[in-house]
Parts: C-alpha cells; sequence; structure tokens
C-alpha cells in the first residue's frame, strides 16, 4: 500500500488511490470471481516501485461504459477468442484520469513504452487478444500514442463553474425557458415537503453508508438483469473509514432528520472536482432526481469552490440542466495483425464523426458554453 501511495500520491483522483481499489476487492465487489482479476502492474529497481499502474484481467465487458460489443463481434468473425482482455481503469467508475503512475525523476516517456512493453509480452505469452485503457488523463494519452496505443473517441457529460460564484449565477447562464424549467422542477421537490441536505466527513458513518447501500440496491434491482449491481454491502461501509470518508458526500432528501432519507446520491470530491454515482429513491416524486443527482450537487460544489462535476455515465437528459458534451479517449492494442488493421481503419472514421456529434450536441444546448479547444485526431 505504502509503495503506491508514494507513487501515486496527490497526483491521482481518489478513483486510482490504492484506499479506493483496496475497498474494492477487499469487500468483494471486484475479484476474479466476478470477472475483475486485479493484474496491478509495477516497475521496480532494486527495492523500490519506479512506476505503477491499475490494471485487470476481464472476462467480460460490464462495469466499463465504453461499450466494445463491435470488437468482440468482430473478433467471432475472425475466429479469434475475444476474452479474457487486459484492462486498465478505475472499476466500474467512468472517471477521466487513467495513466501509469511514475516517480519524479524518471522519464515518464520512457516508463510508459517499458510498461507497455512488459504488457504486450504478457498478453503474446498467455495469447490474450488487446489491451485498453479507458477514461484516460489527457496529459497521459500523447506518450501513450507515441507507444502505438489506438485512440478511440467517445462522449461523457461535465458541468464547469466558469466563474459562476452561486446557483443564482448558474441559473442566469440558462435562457429564460430553462430556466423556468429548472425553477419548477426545485419547487416540486419543496411542495413535496423535503429538503436536501449535505453529509460529509465526520458526519458519514457506518449506518448512513448502509442505508446509502440499500438505495443502490433497490434502484438497481428495479432494472432487473440490467440493473449493473456491482458493488457489495461492504464497499459501502469502508467508505465510512477515516481515510476515505472526506470524499465522500451524501446527499440527503429527507422530510425531517438526514439520517432519514426518503432519497440519497452518492458523490466523490478532491476539493476540485465533484463525481456523481450513485442514488436511490423510497418514494416516486417528480424532479427528485434531478434536485439529488444535479441541483443540490451543483449548489454544493459551487458553495465549496468546486471547479467540475461529472455526474456520471449517459448523457441526453444532462444536457439540459448545465452539463456539456465532452470528448473522452479509450486507448487500445490488439495482439492478431487482422483485429489490429481493421479497427485501426474504422477508428480513422468514426473518431472525427464523434467530435462532429459532440459539436452539434453542444450547439444545441439551452445556456451559455465557453468554445471548447479543438482537438486533434490522427
Amino acid at each position: 500500500m505504502h509503495h503506491w501511495e508514494n507513487l501515486v500520491g496527490e497526483q491521482a483522483i481518489p478513483f486510482f488511490r490504492w484506499r479506493w481499489l483496496a475497498a474494492l476487492e477487499d469487500s468483494s465487489s471486484i475479484s476474479a470471481k466476478h470477472g475483475w482479476q486485479p493484474l496491478h502492474l509495477a516497475l521496480w529497481r532494486d527495492d523500490t516501485p519506479v512506476a505503477v499502474a491499475p490494471l485487470y484481467l476481464k472476462g467480460h465487458s460490464y462495469g466499463e461504459f465504453v461499450f466494445d460489443q463491435a470488437f468482440a463481434r468482430l473478433a467471432g468473425d475472425l475466429g479469434l477468442g475475444y476474452y479474457p482482455k487486459l484492462l486498465g481503469m478505475s472499476p466500474v467508475s467512468p472517471v477521466q484520469g487513467y495513466r501509469f503512475y511514475v516517480a519524479p525523476g524518471e522519464d515518464e516517456a520512457e516508463m510508459t513504452v517499458l510498461m507497455l512493453e512488459t504488457i504486450d509480452a504478457f498478453a503474446r505469452r498467455n495469447q490474450i487478444l488487446s489491451c485498453n485503457f479507458l477514461y484516460v488523463d489527457p496529459h497521459w494519452r500523447p506518450l501513450a500514442e507515441a507507444a502505438g496505443c489506438a485512440t478511440w473517441l467517445n462522449q461523457q457529460s461535465l458541468w464547469s463553474a466558469d466563474g459562476q460564484s452561486d446557483f443564482s449565477a448558474y441559473l442566469n447562464s440558462f435562457n429564460a425557458n430553462q430556466r423556468r424549467n429548472i425553477k419548477r422542477e426545485r419547487k416540486a421537490v419543496q411542495q413535496a415537503g423535503l429538503t436536501v441536505s449535505a453529509l460529509t466527513g465526520a458526519e458519514l458513518d457506518v449506518q448512513l453508508l448502509r442505508c446509502m447501500y440499500g438505495f443502490y440496491e433497490q434502484h438497481c434491482a428495479r432494472w432487473g438483469p440490467w440493473g449493473s449491481k456491482y458493488l457489495s454491502e461492504a464497499f459501502f461501509e469502508a467508505l465510512a473509514d477515516s481515510s476515505l470518508r472526506d470524499q465522500v458526500v451524501l446527499f440527503s432528501a429527507h422530510r425531517e432528520s438526514p439520517r432519514e432519507p426518503v432519497a440519497m446520491s452518492l458523490c466523490i470530491q478532491d476539493g476540485q472536482m465533484l463525481w456523481g454515482r450513485y442514488w436511490g429513491s423510497k418514494e416516486e416524486i417528480d424532479c427528485l432526481h434531478f434536485e439529488v443527482c444535479y441541483y443540490a450537487p451543483i449548489a454544493w460544489a459551487l458553495e465549496h469552490g468546486l471547479e467540475h462535476f461529472d455526474p456520471g455515465a449517459g448523457g441526453q437528459h444532462k444536457r439540459r440542466r448545465g452539463f456539456v458534451a465532452k470528448p473522452h479517449a479509450s486507448l487500445h492494442r490488439w495482439y492478431e495483425p487482422r483485429m489490429d488493421a481493421l479497427i485501426r481503419g474504422w477508428l480513422r472514421k468514426v473518431n472525427p464523426l464523434m467530435l462532429e456529434e459532440i459539436e452539434s450536441v453542444n450547439a444545441d444546448l439551452p445556456f451559455r458554453v465557453e468554445p471548447a479547444p479543438q482537438l486533434i485526431v490522427e
């Protein structure tokens, strides 16, 4: 643990810190039994690690939120076995920031090449078809591309403060029609007699996190076999530990005490950014999801000086509530020449189309958006 934390340090968002990854494994949420075999990678010089990266051997594609079914079908058409595959990401968390973590003073480009060569040798030795890094850190991406990784662009949602100081300033960024809609949606929750309170740090305990697990479990159950329930109750209990709870923010919708919620959402924060993860509700109340998962977290982020809020996977209904479409990149390596050539040719066509789609989505938003810098796609 201490080696990992010494290397990753403050470079990493919470999802790549050892205590988060260990909580996933220790709670049996992430395990070989569930199709996530940890194979974390490290390069050592004598007795000291000089580079590390989270890595897993995956027996399926669930919990990734980058949908590679077309790749799996192509592998089948070519008579190739698609699984198991190597995967780099924070498990079941579609959060941008994956990279190789390199000790200060080391040549990051050189370390990236050495780690990829190590992965390549392992994959070929074990007849693994591909290695995939999802939601990669934009600053690390050029190093991995220079070392031969292929880039696939998808899109995510992101809210940014853009100089807004409070929720009123956030509202004023919308056109008049959508401003009225947001006020109406918030009022519907108030008329149901609900107040939303944020709980974090020492306010959190095992009982509250168990309550959040109950909401998470209930929400997943609503979708039956498509419910995507990946996390155990033990993982939520682990979030009450003093090493993790300062990064957790629970938004409790309640009529009396925040400890007796009607609905609740769980977010993670690091002082600069907020990530929305899970939610659930005991009652069907109009617009409650928007309040607990979007409006209350945005108000909290503005109050505490956070710059960005990633609300999680999916996007269409988020667009009208202040979230901009942004590209995110995954990086891939395939170890069979036909597969590699076919997908790289396809990516050269679809990546520019994705950027066009993102531009089109953002041109139709009901609020002011600062123009994004143009991305170069090779």
